[in-house]
């Protein structure tokens, strides 16, 4: 242990280990699983939810105490850490170097990963653009990356190794696991746009963007068959000022939820319609195609169509 570091409390280690003991797979990480707050959590949760439906994670930016304390646990100085089994696998680059090999997958139990390349088409434009970045650099390879809220990314690095490889045009393409899933039949084409010329990427297996509906449709749409209205705020926030019917979202509603048909028409709805749309997005994440954000939340149901619900 560094000298600098200050000594785990048995308070804040009896919480911790609760947590580890407690739950196969726990994540301490920055955010949460639906809105993470840094990058490496992101990638981290991307991972394991390409894996798996359910696992715990705790937001270590809503206690200093775990969020200092948890390096001193592990020994492990940076955010986020993942526990399997009770033992510590690591920080995202081990998870994610752990997922595209297929040990992560051996580890949870599951299937060796499917790593047959799918489908990439790269037009004779982009192709020759790409060949001209490509020269004098040796070495170098496409990377593809489709992240979980299906957002594509390119760049030219050497590659690691275990990466999916795909040719188009006479191009290798290289992706990780979860990005070969995702890009099946995507078309990498040039294209022209106000922010400039570049490359583009079109994925026919991303679902649909989460709609947005006006509190006046919400109000229309209330009390008839299909809709479902989920709450994502606290309880406290509840208590305050709430749309009815609506169901507010706890754990045990979030697995009920993940457990319906991917064609569920669910609205969700917060305050203002910031949080709502992270949670709406968790969902079009897991492959719902029908998930709704209330824009402007319980606020503007307030004052543009039951004044009796309090504004705070």
């Amino acid at each position: 242990m560094n000298s600098n570091t200050q000594p785990l409390d048995d308070n804040t280690r009896a919480r911790i280990e609760a947590m580890v003991n407690d739950n196969r797979v726990m994540l301490f990480m920055k955010g949460t699983r639906q809105q993470p707050m840094c990058g490496f959590s992101a990638k981290t949760v991307s991972a394991l939810d390409s894996l798996m439906g359910e696992y715990a994670t705790f937001n270590v930016l809503e206690d200093p105490d775990i969020r200092e304390g948890i390096k001193v646990y592990g020994e492990w100085p940076t955010i986020p850490q993942l526990y399997i089994d009770g033992e510590l696998v690591g920080g995202c680059d081990i998870v994610t170097g752990m997922f595209n090999s297929g040990e992560l997958h051996q580890m949870l139990g599951l299937e060796a990963p499917d790593r047959t390349p799918p489908t990439v088409h790269i037009t004779d434009q982009a192709a020759n653009m790409i060949r001209e970045a490509m020269q004098g650099h040796p070495g170098i390879g496409l990377h593809f990356q489709v992240d979980a809220g299906w957002n594509a990314q390119l760049n030219l690095a050497p590659a690691q190794g275990d990466e999916i490889r795909a040719t188009s045009n006479g191009i290798d393409v290289l992706m990780d696991i979860a990005t070969a899933q995702r890009a099946r039949d995507a078309k990498i084409d040039w294209v022209e746009s106000v922010h400039g010329d570049g490359l583009g990427v079109e994925l026919p297996m991303a679902p649909p963007p989460v709609k947005q509906m006006s509190v006046q449709e919400l109000a229309e749409r209330l009390g008839s068959d299909g809709i479902l209205l989920v709450d994502v705020r606290g309880a406290d926030e509840r208590e305050r000022a709430v749309i009815e019917p609506s169901i507010l979202l706890d754990k045990d509603t979030l697995a009920e939820l993940e457990a319906k048909p991917k064609d569920s028409e669910i609205a969700f709805y917060c305050h203002t319609g910031k949080r709502s749309q992270g949670v709406a997005e968790h969902f079009r994440k897991q492959g719902f195609t029908n998930v709704i954000n209330v824009a402007g939340g319980i606020d503007a149901w307030s004052k543009e169509v039951d004044s009796s619900v309090p504004l705070y």
